[in-house]
């Protein structure tokens, strides 16, 4: 999502032209994989040249996970910078849905799949599927933000697997105790959000993909420090996933 405190990754110097190939072989060097490219951009937009810069914003990342070899881009249906929510209906979803084929029909030439994320106003099942229906392009997808259908749509996890697995392409994850929407994030495994369900139901679904781990120390500063977040992640789903094996 960001480097450096830049949230805008194509203009950061590392993608620049003279550097990425630089930046592609450290990468490689470390063992690593860029999962996903995330872009801010939302596509609930409806004036004209407001969702223009929206969509010119999505290719530019589409540009950059292609240059990267990444395989997706994450796009929102809106985002929470809009300033209020924005209601699902009829109008927005076509808005999105069409935003998403036409990123979808830039992408597939590119050999990268944009993702809608569930995240903001789109978190049900029922929406976010009419959604990718009407997108109607292989290019098209769902990063599954497991802990925004649990809390804002109050979904259990295989329901939400039963219902959009087919199009479930990659994932964000992350604990939390509180109830409601008045959620504190904790370490993996010590809150309420299900998490071991939540990767048990996309492996029953075949799921091939990453369990992204989330950590938004950005937005949400006394978050235990990655450094020591991240690797517990790995060894609590690790062992989740040994349970399994």
């Amino acid at each position: 999502r960001g480097l450096e405190g830049n949230l805008d990754l194509p203009s950061h110097s590392a993608f620049a032209a003279q550097n990425i190939a630089q930046t592609k072989r450290a990468i490689t060097s470390h063992g690593l994989r860029i999962a996903c490219v995330s872009s801010s951009t939302s596509l609930h937009e409806s004036e004209p040249s407001k969702r223009n810069q929206q969509l010119a914003d999505a290719r530019r990342f589409i540009d950059l996970a292609a240059a990267l070899d990444a395989p997706y881009v994450r796009v929102f249906g809106n985002s929470p910078d809009a300033g209020k929510p924005v209601v699902p209906n009829p109008k927005v979803k076509e808005l999105v849905a069409s935003g998403l084929h036409e990123l979808g029909e830039y992408a597939g030439q590119r050999k990268v799949t944009v993702l809608i994320e569930s995240h903001d106003d789109f978190t049900s099942s029922a929406d976010l599927g009419e959604v990718l229906r009407r997108a109607d392009s292989p290019h098209v997808g769902l990063l599954w933000d497991a802990f925004h259908t649990f809390v804002s749509s109050n979904e259990d996890p295989e329901s939400t697997v039963h219902n959009l697995h087919r199009w479930i392409r990659h994932t964000h994850l992350k604990d939390a105790v509180g109830t409601g929407t008045d959620r504190k994030y904790v370490l993996t495994g010590r809150g309420n959000i299900p998490i071991q369900r939540q990767i048990n139901s996309l492996r029953s679904s075949g799921y091939q993909g990453f369990y992204c781990f989330e950590w938004e120390k950005v937005w949400h500063p006394d978050l235990t420090d990655p450094e020591i977040a991240i690797a517990d992640y790995a060894r609590v789903v690790g062992g989740y996933l040994r349970q399994r094996a």
